[in-house]
């Protein structure tokens, strides 16, 4: 049974017909200051104002970020990390904890999890973490994706619903991972995970529409909402991309009914 204080605080994150618009700003650590990163509290302000439910940054960030949070904006606290300038950039490490994330004022913390690589460590981290968010009360997401040097296909529905079930075994909370390519395929991650599953926006998309289409597709499939990083923050008008997936996540509407662009 999940402890009251997971309850509490994942209220914090799920909104409307319990589902979440995060939006993620993780990415200085692991490739540095991206465009619409390079100024944190006008992100973190634009996420507010278009909908997001919270957003997601690295405890050294918090303190610029903290103005724009609260009413109706939390924060997940990032716990893992690495770089692109790594021979082992796929391998994630943890540079925070738990306690330190409530200490910051965390609603919520994540982890990143590749599988399917040199993921013993990664898993390890995984379930020590799961049991202290179990200690504290505090929701566990897991960014769960495939990746590694075999020869696997990192969107095909068998490798992802593997990927996010494993995540839930250790205790997530919450899932984010890949989307699988149409509503159908995605229908069949939701349904083998017990744990709610957000779809993650990934790279920058060819297209606004394309962006839309795969937040329609998931939450037709029945994904509990969305965790995109560059194509809000990135976008030419983050406040109003924001709004937009906000309101296919939250209202249920079609891409048609908020495309603008």
């Amino acid at each position: 049974m999940r402890s009251m204080g997971k309850e509490i605080r994942l209220r914090h994150i799920f909104r409307e017909r319990d589902r979440a618009v995060l939006v993620a700003m993780d990415h200085g650590v692991s490739a540095g200051p991206i465009e619409g990163l390079e100024d944190i509290r006008k992100s973190v302000a634009n996420a507010a104002k278009g909908g997001a439910s919270a957003v997601i940054l690295h405890k050294g960030l918090v303190r610029f970020a903290a103005p724009y949070l609260g009413n109706g904006t939390g924060l997940i606290l990032h716990l893992s990390a690495s770089t692109t300038i790594s021979t082992k950039r796929d391998r994630k490490v943890l540079v925070a904890d738990v306690a330190e994330a409530l200490a910051h004022g965390a609603d919520a913390i994540s982890v990143h999890t590749n599988m399917g690589g040199d993921d013993d460590v990664m898993l390890a981290d995984l379930g020590a973490t799961s049991a202290s968010c179990d200690r504290f009360g505090v929701p566990l997401l897991v960014m769960a994706y495939p990746r590694s040097a075999n020869a696997m296909d990192p969107f095909h529905v068998d490798t992802v619903k593997h990927t996010v079930r494993a995540a839930a075994e250790l205790g997530a909370d919450i899932v984010q991972t890949n989307y699988t390519g149409s509503p159908d395929t995605f229908r069949e991650v939701v349904r083998g995970c017990p744990v709610p599953v957000l779809v993650a926006g990934g790279p920058k998309m060819e297209s606004d529409r394309a962006t839309l289409e795969v937040v329609k597709g998931a939450m037709d499939a029945g994904a509990a909402g969305v965790s995109i990083g560059r194509n809000i923050f990135q976008h030419k008008d983050p406040v109003g991309m924001c709004r937009a997936i906000a309101r296919i996540v939250y209202d249920g509407a079609a891409v048609d009914d908020v495309y603008r662009w």
